[in-house]
């Protein structure tokens, strides 16, 4: 519960336990750039978060290979509670790619936050209207399309592999650290497309500076719904590319820890503040609590390691 301020606890024995936890503020690592959906929802969140939490909480970027440099020194971190990671899907891809020395294993799961699907966007002025013309031109001009991602072997990145896969084209592949500088550089015209999530281009698509395509999901999206769906268009259907994204601490934090930060972090997404947020960016709002979490954590894992050398895209 909240007390004064400040969460107290329980640990498996019944004992109370952490009443004074916390006693500094919080890091919330984020293993990608500023700017793409994982920073700026992992900032929301801290922000609704603190006044539950009684602490301050710190976002930090910890960028390189893909999110893996983050990723590890959340791994890594002191298991006490006072660093927690923001976990994207590419935590399940990385390992299977070999870019990565670690799994989901090495993290105690303290809640899911938000669930968003990719979506075929590009400049406003490009020559293309509709996603058939899009990869009708791709069939025609074979590994012209520069295509950026947010890093190799991130969920962007396989979502336009599979794409390629399903429809017969071949794109050229140009990774970023992020999402956030994958769409700088379309808006720049160094890339030609972005498959990102369509909050992360949402912006730019209302001030008509980006045009999306099409999203690859069940139904079009709440964020931008005047955008078919990639099955509507074209027939083609790619059902895992959606991204995940949550918060973790190191594997052998205390559970009575990570039990106060899990009620924290969730009452921090029922924050009116943090939904309007999230409905404002067309972020897709998804809540579940440690347990339920590491189930989607091995699923995906489940599936990518099983799709990933499919691909051919295993460096091990």
């Amino acid at each position: 519960m909240l007390l004064s301020g400040r969460l107290t606890g329980t640990d498996h024995s019944g004992n109370s336990g952490s009443g004074d936890f916390p006693k500094k503020p919080v890091t919330l690592i984020v293993p990608y750039a500023a700017g793409g959906g994982t920073d700026t929802t992992a900032r929301a969140l801290a922000k609704a978060t603190e006044k539950f939490l009684g602490q301050p909480i710190v976002v930090v970027n910890r960028t390189g290979g893909g999110g893996s440099v983050g990723l590890m020194e959340g791994a890594n971190a002191k298991s006490d509670g006072y660093t927690v990671t923001f976990l994207p899907a590419e935590l399940t891809i990385l390992p299977h790619l070999g870019l990565l020395p670690i799994t989901y294993e090495k993290f105690k799961p303290i809640a899911q936050t938000n669930f968003d699907p990719s979506a075929i966007t590009v400049r406003a002025e490009a020559p293309w209207q509709n996603v058939n013309e899009f990869l009708d031109f791709a069939k025609a001009h074979p590994g012209e399309l520069k295509m950026g991602n947010a890093g190799t072997g991130s969920i962007w990145h396989l979502a336009a592999v599979t794409l390629e896969r399903e429809s017969g084209v071949e794109f050229a592949h140009i990774p970023f650290e992020g999402a956030g500088p994958a769409v700088s550089a379309l808006m720049d015209g160094f890339v030609d497309a972005v498959p990102v999530s369509p909050a992360e281009v949402k912006r730019y698509v209302d001030e008509g500076k980006l045009r999306t395509l099409a999203v690859n999901a069940d139904k079009r999206s709440e964020a931008l719904p005047g955008v078919p769906t990639l099955e509507e268009e074209t027939g083609i259907h790619v059902n895992f590319t959606s991204t995940w994204r949550g918060i973790a601490v190191p594997k052998d934090t205390p559970d009575r820890i990570a039990s106060l930060l899990t009620e924290a972090f969730i009452k921090g997404t029922e924050d009116r503040s943090f939904r309007e947020y999230m409905r404002v960016n067309g972020l897709g709002l998804q809540v579940t609590d440690g347990k339920a979490f590491s189930g989607q954590l091995k699923e995906s894992n489940d599936l990518f390691s099983k799709m990933i050398p499919e691909l051919g895209l295993s460096r091990k």
